[in-house]
């Protein structure tokens, strides 16, 4: 599998360390296999004057055979609690690989109301319902990293 990360650097070897703590996921290596979702990873930097830079990597399919993987296929009540405890800093999973939707600037307004319970779970959950979730795979597990994803290159936008 092909994945994506955009960033302001050309990353060879993705790490955790130097995730933020409070992202979808929790702290860890995140990357797409949606090309226009590393390119939108790109745009903040863009924005602040740096340059955006796509990083591309293979996926050996055995790490979907051996991980330990949580799999969300829609915005879902598990996706929401997932993101809520992570997004808050109460990321007590043990899973090496998680994969789900973004809470990018549209889901993440939905998501920022429910946090400050401004609007109930069913709400959020209505709301969510229709969206098509833009795909990220969050690596947690370093170890995980250094054996089945391998860097093919990069490229400036």
């Amino acid at each position: 599998m092909i994945l994506y990360h955009g960033s302001y650097i050309e990353i060879r070897k993705p790490d955790i360390f130097h995730s933020r703590k409070n992202l979808d996921f929790g702290c860890g290596f995140y990357v797409t296999p949606l090309y226009h979702q590393a390119e939108k990873w790109c745009e903040k930097f863009i924005r602040r004057g740096k340059e955006g830079i796509i990083s591309c990597y293979l996926l050996d399919d055995n790490a979907l055979k051996k991980c330990r993987i949580l799999k969300f296929d829609s915005y879902s009540e598990e996706w929401l609690d997932c993101i809520t405890k992570c997004r808050t800093g109460n990321d007590n999973m043990e899973y090496d690989i998680i994969l789900g939707g973004v809470a990018d600037d549209k889901i993440f307004n939905t998501c920022e109301l429910y946090f400050k319970h401004y609007i109930d779970r069913n709400t959020a959950l209505d709301r969510l319902r229709y969206e098509k979730p833009n795909y990220q795979v969050c690596f947690k597990n370093q170890e995980i990293i250094e054996q089945y994803l391998f860097f093919e290159g990069s490229e400036k936008l």
